[in-house]
């Protein structure tokens, strides 16, 4: 039986005592001592924030610190003994200038005290739970996640003494239902994938201060650009820097920020599952980040139009934007996006996964492979792809149609890619009239 939420907030209070009253002062980073530009917009942050000049050589921009090992020094022994080792360079996988420096930009876009980057969205994501959890714990998730997070809970966690529950991303009624005594997290993706429902954070939020759990958002579809789920006091956020944030599809990585006493908590499981991300890594990942905001403002502006293009069109069924009027949640995504709804389209077209698969093949400017983010089109089938993991039932269940397409719109001339869908469409219904 379930028991209130005052007898475990209590049972928690007992428990995490040693947590909360944790006097020892920590400052953020940790750091280069470069500057976070808090005071500046998102370009002006993707472009300086956290880039370490060299005072020796004079290099504009963070140098590669190829190595995996330090000097050490009286500093150095006094931070291991004090433990405080995350503060000091010591050892690569520990920390790296390559590292700090673009952690420090990665904080101050998410406006966060401290990030720590993996070697892949999937390190970043079981690292973070698993820092947070012990045996016996339970985690509350949903059942409209990638595939990757949907395994990792479901295989892993019993594996580990813990438990899951999946449930709607979007019912809160439906997420209380499920906690249990031994709740620890809630872990939501902030737009889900495929179907692009709209997590109500702040809802979350306050549920989980109910009961007092921790909330952990996968922020991957969004970004900091369009949302910054620690504003809305969310514990915990993470990212696939394999997608949106590096946004060239030469990189495969991962990011987790949040207040400096919980990444301190998270550093030590990182250290143990070892993903961290290579100082070439950081390298092409700050780099990508100086024209993020660039970047995002044309796939938001492009993923607009070709929606709005797509439900206009007579031989496409369904098209799911948070943007448009006809998203379920368009007033819940206006109040909390503000008017930038992400790259990301998903439509179903007539005729089901036959005609989807020719459309793929149709097209010449977005490339039919997964992953997304990137500066090119990228265009997948979930069932196939980010969802094949689940059974046909399971798929059935979260709403992934036959005929569902899932559209990663880049930064191409808009005007070139409604050209490019019109050519395909128009090929494939000419030879099917039964479909006009």
């Amino acid at each position: 039986m379930k028991k209130s939420y005052q007898d475990i907030e209590q049972k928690r209070s007992e428990g995490d005592i040693w947590f909360n009253d944790l006097k020892r002062k920590r400052s953020q980073g940790p750091t280069l001592h470069s500057n976070r530009y808090e005071g500046c917009s998102a370009s002006t942050k993707s472009v300086h924030a956290g880039q370490y000049d060299d005072p020796t050589t004079g290099a504009l921009g963070t140098p590669i610190f190829q190595c995996s090992t330090f000097y050490l020094n009286e500093a150095s022994y006094e931070a291991i003994a004090e433990g405080r080792g995350r503060d000091e360079m010591i050892y690569t996988r520990y920390g790296n200038p390559s590292q700090w420096s673009v952690q420090e930009k990665l904080s101050a876009l998410e406006n966060a005290e401290s990030t720590i980057v993996f070697s892949s969205g999937m390190a970043a994501i079981s690292t973070a739970i698993l820092g947070m959890l012990d045996k016996g714990s339970h985690v509350v998730s949903s059942r409209d996640i990638y595939g990757g997070t949907y395994n990792f809970l479901y295989e892993d966690l019993a594996k580990y003494g813990m438990s899951v529950s999946f449930t709607s991303p979007t019912n809160i009624k439906d997420i209380e239902a499920n906690i249990q005594e031994h709740t620890k997290i809630l872990f939501f993706e902030a737009l889900t994938n495929p179907l692009l429902k709209v997590t109500p954070i702040e809802a979350l939020v306050a549920l989980a201060k109910k009961y007092n759990l921790r909330v952990i958002i996968d922020n991957t579809f969004l970004t900091p650009y369009n949302v910054k789920p620690l504003d809305l006091g969310v514990d915990l956020v993470v990212n696939s820097a394999t997608k949106y944030l590096n946004g060239h599809s030469d990189l495969i990585g991962g990011t987790v920020s949040g207040s400096r006493k919980l990444i301190d908590v998270i550093w030590p499981q990182m250290l143990k599952n070892g993903g961290a991300m290579d100082p070439h890594g950081c390298f092409l990942l700050e780099r990508s980040l100086k024209t993020f905001a660039l970047r995002m403002r044309t796939h938001n502006a492009n993923a607009m139009a070709l929606a709005t293009y797509l439900e206009n069109h007579s031989h496409i069924k369904k098209v799911y934007y948070p943007g448009l009027a006809s998203h379920d949640q368009h007033e819940l995504a206006q109040q909390q996006l503000g008017g930038k709804y992400s790259g990301m389209v998903s439509f179903e077209i007539k005729g089901g996964d036959k005609n989807a698969h020719s459309l793929l093949k149709l097209l010449k400017l977005p490339k039919e492979a997964t992953s997304l983010g990137g500066v090119e089109s990228l265009i997948s089938l979930p069932y196939n792809t980010s969802q094949a993991s689940l059974t046909k039932e399971q798929q059935n269940a979260i709403g992934i149609n036959d005929g569902l397409i899932r559209l990663s719109v880049g930064v191409e001339d808009i005007e070139d890619l409604i050209s490019d869908f019109n050519q395909a469409l128009h090929t494939i219904f000419k030879q099917q009239p039964h479909y006009a």
